[in-house]
């Protein structure tokens, strides 16, 4: 983890356990942006350096679980671990279902709150690692032709070269030309890693439609 270039944003309306707070997250070699309001937060939040936000559960004008709305609605998808001496088990639940990575309790815990942050800094690494390889097959996705994108679909429904020439009303050995196109395309070293990547895509565009991944 290359604490360096991760930004640990820290929001607490209590001015000493913000200050205390920053320097226990400093101390482990994160860079820390802190806010005393929420509304400031939310104001000036800037989710595009990887990190986490650190965030009191329980403060005046909005709570932690509505400021957790509002991130959810503005699709700022950095993990958030709450802090708090005054929430109850339901509050918890609900922070968690909400997406939240833990619920430190006050007083904080030197080492429990570190390893939170470490924890919610590594699920952001591995979200924005996966959110790029999307981003990359929609990009391979895009170079495909018309016809190759009929083929894709013809694979991943388990055509044989032959059945998909059929389908389409060409030759195999065009078919044979169209799939390693795709295969090239689309990075694929196997036909493994294209179905890897075709599921992936359908994932991330939340279709269980075949046919909907090669759609123009």
């Amino acid at each position: 983890m290359d604490t360096a270039t991760t930004r640990v944003t820290i929001v607490d309306d209590d001015a000493l356990v913000l200050r205390s707070l920053a320097r226990v997250v400093e101390s482990a070699g994160f860079a820390v942006d802190t806010y005393a309001s929420p509304r400031d937060f939310l104001e000036q939040r800037d989710d595009s350096a990887p990190g986490c936000v650190l965030m009191d559960f329980s403060m005046p004008g909005l709570s932690g679980l509505e400021v957790q709305r509002v991130l959810s609605e503005a699709r700022d998808a950095r993990p958030i671990v709450f802090v708090s001496a005054l929430a109850d088990v339901p509050d918890s639940v609900a922070a968690m279902k909400g997406g939240a990575v833990d619920f430190v309790t006050k007083p904080v815990d030197r080492d429990r709150l570190l390893g939170a942050v470490r924890a919610a800094v590594e699920r952001d690494r591995a979200a924005r690692e996966a959110r790029a390889a999307r981003e990359r097959l929609e990009e391979r996705l895009g170079t495909l032709t018309a016809r190759e994108r009929e083929v894709l679909d013809g694979v991943m429904a388990g055509k044989l070269n032959k059945q998909i020439a059929a389908d389409l009303g060409t030759a195999e050995k065009t078919i044979k030309v169209h799939r390693s196109r795709v295969m090239r395309k689309m990075g694929a070293g196997s036909l493994a890693e294209l179905v890897r990547a075709w599921l992936t895509l359908r994932i991330s565009r939340g279709t269980g439609a075949r046919n909907e991944i090669g759609a123009g």
